[in-house]
């Protein structure tokens, strides 16, 4: 299953809501829409969370994000994202043409 990067801001008004209430609302609107998450965390710096979670498909992770950020007020950029692995073999091939 196709895996995606998840990263979060805050806005003055989602702090007010944190909860493990709200956490688990959110793993339950992802796990609805076909994902899996893999790992959650609250990061220092550009991000205050980053998520890597898997889903079926584009569009699924596109409307978690939506889904994710109506209910926390959280803003959420989601990357689809490969095992680097995967992306070195993609690249060999592309040298190899």
């Amino acid at each position: 299953m196709p895996v995606f990067m998840m990263f979060g801001k805050y806005s003055r008004d989602s702090l007010e809501g944190m909860s493990p209430e709200r956490t688990g609302k959110s793993v339950e609107i992802i796990e609805h829409n076909g994902g899996r998450v893999i790992s959650m965390y609250a990061v220092l710096g550009i991000h205050d969370l980053v998520f890597t979670v898997e889903f079926p498909t584009i569009q699924k992770a596109l409307a978690v994000s939506a889904a994710l950020s109506m209910l926390t007020g959280i803003s959420f950029t989601t990357s689809p994202v490969i095992d680097i692995t995967h992306f070195d073999s993609l690249m060999s091939e592309m040298k190899n043409r």
